[in-house]
């Protein structure tokens, strides 16, 4: 099969998610210039440097009341500050409820079920008990072709590691098996590891 995207491809459901799979997801937590907190997973998410640590995620539609975004974008736009919470296998269901489409004053946290917990180096609440949480500056927002797609780069100034996963000195995703994006309504976990040693 080949198909043109701008031409459709003929399926029941659009294949390119599942396509580009696995996605790690980031549950970025966000507060407004009003106080308010804001919590919701994108799975369009990765870190992209090492030194200084940096991470990307991209927004692709809007709200009716955030006009060509959506809150997350919106309240770091405003504020300049976010946190990526790492999302494990145990959160799944408190992550999928972030998800609703909930009006620009209403909390997620709340709303899902999820404890918020001070940052440490910035004017944002992350979730409490994950597994990790990146406190990250925003340095650009990149508008992409598309009316309501952004990119979201952020230098990650604070990292909270929770203390079960680090085993011999390494950060064991095994000890919280972190969720996956898939295709469609599909998500995996990690269960195993292999290693594989560069040449030279």
């Amino acid at each position: 099969m080949f198909y043109r995207p701008s031409e459709g491809h003929g399926l029941p459901h659009n294949p390119f998610n599942a396509i580009v799979s696995p996605r790690p997801i980031g549950w970025i937590s966000t507060r407004d210039p009003q106080g308010r907190n804001n919590l919701a997973p994108y799975s369009f998410f990765n870190a992209v440097a090492y030194v200084p640590p940096q991470v990307m995620f991209a927004s692709t539609s809007s709200k009716p009341d955030r006009g060509d975004t959506k809150d997350s974008v919106a309240n770091i736009r405003d504020t300049g500050s976010f946190c990526v919470n790492i999302v494990e296998y145990g959160m799944r269901d408190v992550m999928n409820a972030s998800s609703a489409p909930l009006g620009k004053e209403e909390d997620e946290f709340a709303v899902a079920g999820a404890t918020s917990i001070e940052c440490e180096d910035i004017d944002c609440a992350r979730v409490q008990g994950a597994p990790a949480a990146l406190e990250c500056r925003m340095t650009q927002i990149v508008k992409l072709a598309g009316e309501t797609n952004f990119v979201v780069f952020g230098e990650v100034i604070g990292v909270h590691i929770r203390d079960d996963t680090l085993i011999d000195g390494r950060f064991d995703v095994r000890s919280f098996q972190p969720l996956s994006r898939l295709g469609y309504h599909d998500y995996a976990r990690v269960t195993e590891l292999f290693e594989l040693v560069r040449p030279g």
